[in-house]
């Protein structure tokens, strides 16, 4: 077929939206498309009119016309077949069939259309697939956002440590001018009581709830900005960021909201020594079998809150029988992991840094065998009559685990209406807007391992792909765990609290 240009217009022949897949001018576009409603006076109906040298394929769209402008020696099969696609790409960006909605989103009509035709012929693409190109996801662009955040955090650490510092600075030369030295073996005692009153005053500001150290004022001058020049580079980087309308991650949040949501809340009752075993899982898999990608990403984390618990050391329990490759921080003996799985530092007589997160042992598996799938979902769409019945389950295949929250996202066509629930395990939710149906279920454990949602809906199967999974657990796949934790000198045991989580990154069946 050699598809000219095609448009929507209104009963009267007045063009809304065109696009040209050839060179031709827009008098001939607008001429062509003002004739088109008087060839259709004939009485008869049919779903296309021929000129002397065109063919228009239309469909009648409520008030308005999808209108193809073809050569007349095209094939007539493939153009209403062009013709049905472009029907369906238009409800997708318009909610409302009416003149308003089709100005507003033309531009983001024509970028369809330029996927569906290219030099006037049919690219082989369905509607999933236009979605996907024109939604324009990039690893680049995330790859940036994630530098400018850590940007962004970098300059608000760098802004609290000189207010604390000028803060010191300020306290300091505040109590230099109360207590002035005096001469003789008196100034022993009055210096000794003096600095007894510094410790003992800051020993009980460190122990009050951490307030914002400096009020940092998006404008005006101030005397804590004056001192350091380096301070007042990085506060007027995050000005800049700010009037750019980048969202700049508060002190007293460590994640952005999107990434928090994927954790599971952290314990009320820790310990002075608190370990964090984080696993994350990146999945990709084929609608009709095959493991094309999946990733196991670990990670334990140690938290020492207490100087005397500084120089421990961690027993490692690994149970694991998939072949994860193990990786100590730098600053950990390798030599003692690898004899007696211990983790501690090369140098016993240093301590761990306080109040901080130090990633200690992280681990990876990466794998194409079908086996090791924790949750398994089968998607089976089939063309009925009135349009497709659906048919998808899920299988846990690691009995160990106890999944919550799992929420599986299915796609379907917009503007054919909500979908008709058949055999449901769990609940569902259907979202008009996102064009989503989602099915939840609280728990998915060696109780419920199996389940099945069947759903009917006008469409075809390929709508119904990509499925996503998410979900949250309070166990890690690995089954590598923090046993024992241990004074370096005694061998003396410590008490210690952990969190476990096993969370999703990326789970898709495309």
């Amino acid at each position: 077929m050699v598809l000219l240009a095609a448009a929507v217009c209104t009963k009267a022949g007045k063009a809304l939206v065109s696009r040209q897949f050839v060179e031709m001018t827009r008098t001939r576009v607008e001429g062509l498309l003002a004739a088109f409603p008087k060839l259709m006076n004939t009485g008869k109906q049919h779903t296309f009119v021929e000129t002397e040298s065109v063919r228009y394929v239309y469909q009648p769209l409520e008030k308005l016309y999808m209108v193809l402008v073809t050569t007349k020696n095209s094939n007539i099969l493939e153009d209403l077949e062009t013709l049905r696609l472009f029907s369906r790409v238009i409800p997708e960006y318009c909610r409302v069939l009416e003149e308003s909605e089709i100005s507003e989103h033309c531009f983001d009509l024509i970028f369809a259309f330029d996927e569906i035709v290219a030099l006037g012929y049919r690219e082989n693409v369905n509607l999933a697939q236009i979605r996907t190109f024109t939604e324009m996801d990039s690893h680049e662009e995330k790859v940036f956002r994630a530098v400018r955040e850590t940007q962004e955090r970098e300059a608000k650490a760098e802004m609290r440590r000189k207010a604390k510092e000028l803060q010191q600075a300020r306290r300091d030369a505040e109590r230099g001018k109360k207590s002035p030295g005096f001469g003789g073996f008196g100034s022993t005692s009055s210096s000794s009581s003096s600095s007894t009153a510094i410790i003992t005053d800051t020993l009980i500001e460190a122990e009050k709830p951490k307030p914002a150290p400096a009020p940092i004022r998006p404008s005006g001058s101030s005397k804590a900005l004056k001192l350091g020049a380096r301070g007042k580079e990085v506060d007027d980087f995050v000005d800049k960021l700010k009037s750019e309308g980048e969202n700049i991650i508060l002190p007293n949040t460590g994640k952005r909201p999107s990434e928090a949501s994927k954790s599971l809340p952290a314990p009320v009752n820790t310990e002075s020594v608190h370990l964090r075993v984080e696993e994350k899982i990146t999945l990709i898999c084929g609608r009709d079998g095959g493991l094309q990608n999946m990733e196991i990403l670990g990670m334990i984390t140690l938290r020492v809150s207490d100087e005397k618990n500084g120089r421990i050391r961690l027993l490692i329990n690994n149970n694991d029988k998939r072949g994860v490759q193990l990786q100590t921080h730098p600053n950990v003996d390798k030599k003692l992991f690898t004899a007696e799985s211990l983790i501690g530092l090369k140098n016993p007589d240093k301590s761990f840094p306080l109040n901080n997160d130090v990633g200690v042992l992280k681990w990876r598996l990466q794998t194409t065998d079908e086996s090791l799938i924790p949750l398994t979902i089968n998607c089976w769409p089939s063309e009925s009559g009135s349009g497709c019945d659906v048919n998808i389950e899920y299988e846990l295949q690691e009995e160990s685990l106890e999944l919550n929250d799992v929420v599986i996202s299915i796609p379907i066509p917009s503007g054919v209406g909500a979908p008709v629930i058949g055999d449901l395990d769990g609940e569902y939710r259907h979202d008009s807007r996102r064009n989503v149906l989602e099915w939840c279920l609280p728990v998915v454990d060696v109780k419920n391992k199996t389940g099945s949602l069947e759903f009917s809906i006008a469409g075809q199967p390929n709508d119904f792909f990509p499925v996503n999974v998410s979900f949250v657990s309070k166990g890690n796949y690995s089954d590598i765990q923090v046993a024992k934790v241990s004074q370096v000198d005694g061998n003396s045991p410590v008490r210690f609290s952990t969190e476990t989580s096993f969370v999703v990154d990326k789970y898709e069946i495309l």
